[in-house]
């Protein structure tokens, strides 16, 4: 079994689109399909979504939940985490080497944490 999607909520969709097709300007991610409350990148078999939440209430970010997006090289990584600090995304942890990895983490512009890593 594998990690097949990941879905955020978005109290903003329209600043949210934004903020991820910026994100994932220089990447292999594509923005796939978009409708009013939802719109998805995907990368080979893996999909990213930003969404109104469902049962139309605020969206709000899970403490200890992240994101970590796989990149390919340390270059990658503090790029990645420029681009999302210039968008409007929040520093929460400077590219550094962490254990076995070098990673960076920002939080989106609804506070849900993600992870670069390489």
């Amino acid at each position: 079994m594998k990690m097949n999607y990941v879905v955020l909520g978005s109290n903003d969709l329209e600043a949210s689109i934004r903020f991820y097709n910026s994100l994932f300007e220089d990447t292999r991610f594509e923005q796939l399909f978009s409708n009013e409350r939802m719109t998805f990148w995907r990368y080979k078999e893996f999909t990213f979504s930003v969404a109104e939440p469902f049962d139309g209430e605020e969206a709000t970010n899970g403490n200890g939940t992240m994101v970590g997006f796989n990149a390919e090289s340390k270059k990658e990584v503090v790029r990645l985490y420029d681009k999302a600090v210039e968008l409007g995304g929040t520093c929460a942890g400077k590219p550094a080497q962490r254990g076995l990895k070098f990673a960076a983490y920002v939080r989106g512009l609804d506070g849900n944490k993600i992870c670069f890593f390489e």
